[in-house]
Parts: C-alpha cells; structure tokens; sequence
C-alpha cells in the first residue's frame, strides 16, 4: 500500500490509497484447485493447468519448470505459490499470440492468394500537402514488415534526375536513388518475404530508362523480373528476399502542351482530385506505335503489370487466362463497386491483385476501413502508414497474424467457388461457426508509463475498456466494462460473449479509456488482435499508444475462450 497526493488549488490536498496488483478471484479459484493443501502449486498440476485451462496441448514438464524456476520464490517449495502464479499469468512471456507459432500459414500459394501489409505514399512524413519526402518512414514501414512500398517518381527541376515526391503539393521531394538503396538496406529487416514497389510514374522516356539503371544497379539479384507476362502469380517462399516493381507498362510520353493542359484540365475538374492515383484507365496492351520510344529496359523491370484497361469497371474485372495484372481502385471507387460488381471483384482476386487507396480529401493521412477491401478479397488495402487512428489499428492487428511476416493466407472461402460455382457474400446471413468469450479481469502499469496527472490532475483515473469485433458486418458488436473509479489498477471481472459467422476474418478490438464528466474521454491505451490466432486461456494483453507503439508497462489481464 503507498499514497498519492494531488493538489486541490493553493490549500487543499487530495490523498489516495494504491494498493498492490491483486489476483482476482478467478485466478484465487483456479490456484486453489490446482494447488495442494499447503498451497503450493506443484510442477504437476501446473502441467495440468497448461492443458486443461490454458488449452497448450503440447506443453511439457519442462515447461512448467521454466515457470517455476522464473516465478517460484522459494526454492524449497518446489512449486508456486499464489503470488507467483498470478504474476507468470500477468507477466510479458503470457501473450495473447503465440510468439513460437511463427510464420504458419502456406507460403506456396500464387500472391494472389494472401492479405499484403501495403502502404500508401510510403515517403510522406506527415500530411498530404505540405509535409517533407523521406526515406525514413519507408524504412519504419518496412521494419514493421509492410511489403508493398509506393513510390511516386517525378522529373527534377533540371528534368535531368528523378525524385520522389507527391505531385501537384508542396511536399519537399527526395531523390529516388536514397530510397531505393533504404529499400534494400532494409526490405528484410522484419520478414524475408518479397517487397513489391509499386511505382506511380509521371517520367519521360529518358528518365524512365534513368530509374531502370537505378533500379538493377541498387538490387541486383534480388529484383525479380519476369522475361514474359505472368500467367499466375509466383509465390510468396519462391521469392524469398526478392524485390518486385509494379507500374504501368511505359507509353508514349505526352509532351504536347495542348495534351498536357487538357489532361491538368481534367484533373483540376475531378471531385477529390487532391491525392487522386495517377487515372490508369488507359489500356495495358502496347501501343506499336510508341513501343520506340517506350523505355525498353524500364519495361522488362515490371513484374506485375497494373492499368484498368478499356472500357468500365466489368471490362476492368473480367480476368485474363493468360496473364495476371494489378487493378487499383480509389475508395469511393471501391465502394461504388462493391454496391454492383461484389462476385466480380471476388473472382478477379482469385487470380489478380487488387490495389485499393484512399480518397484525395484524406489530406491529414488519415484511413478508411479496410474491410471492405478485405472481405472481397482484395490483397492490397494502401494505407496512410504515418497516420493513426482505428482503421491503422485494424491493419495492425491482422498483420499480427502469420508471425507478423506481411502476409496472412485468404480464408477459403474468398479462394474458392461453392457447388454451385457461387462466391462468397459477406453480407450474406450465415450461420454461427463459433462464440468468443472474453473475461476482462484488470488492467496494470500506467503508474509507471505515465505522469500522476496525466489522466486526471486532482485524482487518479477513471478506467473503462471497450471491446469490439471488426469482420463481416454480421460480427461487428461493440461493448464495454463499467468504470472503476480513482484508481490506477482498475478490476473489472467482466465476460463478454461474441458470436462469430466468420471469425476467419474476425478482429478482437480492444481500447481503454479515462472517462471525463465534462471532456472528451481520454485515450489510455489499444490493441486489436487476429480472433483466429488468439491462445485461449488468460493471457497478458500488451497495449500500444494511438500510433501503434507498444507501452513498457501497460497491459490487460484477460481470459479468451471458445464455446
């Protein structure tokens, strides 16, 4: 016990009491019926609490061991005692993922077969409009195992050297060369498997012969690159620790002033034209004609083709035996897509790639929601990765699954067809497959992550913590505890019971707040986890601050169940 004192103006104080972290009577009860009569917990029946409670069917004595030796106090006990075994359950080697589960998903399958942690404009720091070009956030994202880097790549002033830079702002640009030797020094910093640079291109042909010398120059035997157009997509273990490039074929350079006024015309004209992708609806088939002065080398570089084609969006989804390409679409687009083409965008993904990104007003490098994207099969959802927010944590969390590699394997169900050679419907009316219970026992470490005032500047804070599923719309729910009044240790002991059609897609949300009468209600902590990689039993859930960092000391003690 100690106690805390906060000032009421110039006078008054305000004293409370912090008691010690104390184990709740769920984990007393448990102790006690695994412990003997001297209330010790043995060796054994530790074993016996690993498989039966904790569901770790492959767990060992030695094992058990390990815990004891690290929680067991008093060596002659030879086995843990109540203190002990609440603070192995509520220690840092107790995650709610498995650390040793690793990389499990099958990595053999065509690319066109796995989620891809992709980002967009990868080179900005900040905002949109006015924040500065670096290789530094591409770094971070590749630390973070994102896979699919965006590069946008523009004439210099000179019109003699390429930098990288969004269009038409007044972000300050860097030079191309720096982050495609970042790129290498660091595409596998986090995970071995391949890194695709999708590259917004607004080059001439010179310059685009300029970035293919870079390009073989900077990654050598590591850039794959095709001799002919791919039929399928090759996977993700044949291309260990290789490089990809994805743009459009190279094309006639417009230099006409008249074109390129019509074409800023145009642009100018768009609703959201702010970030707006480069318009792709150009055919991906050669045009004869510019094939001269098309960048030959530049060409042979691309991997995976990109463009919508002629024609509408059924033209864009209708699929190609003959060679896989990346379709991207805006958000709004996507949205408008799913309303009349939902199947067609299903099977396109069975063998294509497509791209999503977000709309031109999202100028603050703010997020959409992924699932959108995701529960019809699209691989790449771009995301702003220097922003933060619910939608980023989304996209941490199911890039937590598949040990954190930048790949997770598509549920069946977007891969294949039914009997009847129909797809799946998200928003259909499916059966339940599973329940989630959670208990939300108590919360730890914020008096040591953070100030005394903090929170609240004449007591401590009020913590409450909200529970949500993120899927198909069937699944989402949200829920929340009560709130536990002036103290820095909140108990809770709340369960919570989720029904899940489609828990292969299914996010556990979790969120932590200090409520505030007259404020808005303050952030204290977050994380979101892949509902099909949870370990049952009660587990210590680490929690990280809006941008997705992880705190040193805060964590929640939960149990998870299936029923």
């Amino acid at each position: 016990m100690s106690k805390q004192t906060y000032k009421v103006g110039f006078f008054f104080r305000r004293q409370f009491t912090m008691a010690a972290a104390e184990a709740p009577a769920d984990i007393k009860n448990l102790f006690n019926r695994y412990s003997d009569d001297s209330g010790v917990m043995s060796v054994q029946n530790l074993l016996r609490f690993l498989i039966e409670i904790q569901k770790e069917k492959n767990a060992s004595l030695e094992n058990a061991e390990a815990i004891i030796n690290n929680h067991g106090g008093d060596s002659n006990q030879k086995g843990l005692q109540l203190d002990g075994f609440f603070k192995s359950l509520f220690s840092d080697v107790n995650p709610p993922l498995d650390p040793k589960l690793g990389i499990h998903h099958d990595m053999t399958a065509p690319l066109s077969h796995y989620y891809i942690y992709t980002g967009h404009n990868s080179y900005l720091t900040g905002n949109q409009l006015s924040s500065d070009c670096s290789d530094v956030p591409i770094i971070q994202a590749l630390q973070r195992s994102v896979r699919v880097i965006e590069l946008d790549i523009w004439p210099n002033s000179d019109k003699d050297d390429i930098e990288v830079l969004h269009g038409r702002t007044l972000t300050a640009p860097v030079a191309l060369i720096k982050c495609l030797r970042s790129i290498k020094e660091h595409a596998f910093s986090a995970s071995e498997y391949p890194v695709v640079i999708t590259l917004e291109d607004h080059l001439t042909p010179d310059l685009q012969e300029k970035v293919a010398e870079m390009i073989t120059q900077t990654f050598g035997d590591m850039l794959f690159s095709p001799s002919e157009s791919l039929k399928e997509l090759p996977s993700p273990e044949s291309l260990r620790k290789r490089v990809m490039i994805s743009t459009k074929p190279p094309k006639e350079y417009l230099q006409s002033k008249e074109v390129k006024e019509k074409d800023d015309t145009k642009k100018e004209a768009e609703q959201d034209d702010v970030d707006e992708e480069e318009d792709e609806d150009e055919s991906d088939e050669e045009d004869p004609k510019s094939e001269k002065k098309a960048a030959s080398e530049y060409k042979r570089l691309i991997a995976i083709h990109a463009g919508k084609g002629k024609g509408g969006l059924s033209d864009w989804l209708r699929a190609d035996l003959n060679k896989v390409r990346r379709l991207s679409l805006s958000e709004p687009e996507l949205e408008k897509a799913v309303d009349t083409h939902a199947k067609e965008i299903i099977r396109f993904t069975q063998q294509n790639l497509l791209r999503i990104y977000p709309k031109g007003i999202r100028v603050d490098s703010s997020n959409y929601d992924p699932f959108v994207g995701w529960m019809h099969g699209a691989q790449m959802v771009a995301f702003n990765m220097q922003g933060y927010g619910r939608s980023l944590w989304l996209m941490h969390g199911m890039f937590r699954a598949n040990g954190g590699c930048g790949y997770v394997k598509k549920p069946d169900l977007l891969l294949k067809a039914g009997p009847n050679n129909e797809v799946f419907d998200p928003t259909a009316n499916l059966p339940v497959k599973t329940t989630l219970k959670v208990t939300v026992y108590m919360g730890d470490g914020w008096d040591k992550d953070f100030d005394q005032t903090h929170f609240d500047t004449y007591s401590p804070p009020d913590f409450y913590t909200k529970l949500g599923i993120a899927g198909v719309p069937a699944d989402e729910v949200k829920k929340r505890t009560k709130t536990i009044d002036d103290n820095w240790i909140p108990s809770w002991d709340e369960q919570f019971e989720f029904p899940l059609t489609v828990p292969e897609l299914a996010l556990l949300r979790i969120k932590v707040l200090d409520y505030n009468l007259s404020d808005k209600d303050e952030f204290a902590g977050q994380t979101c986890l892949p509902v099909a990689e949870l370990r049952q039993g009660i587990r210590a859930v680490p929690l990280y601050d809006r941008k997705g960092d992880k705190y040193s000391s805060v964590k929640l003690l939960m149990r998870f169940e299936f029923i």
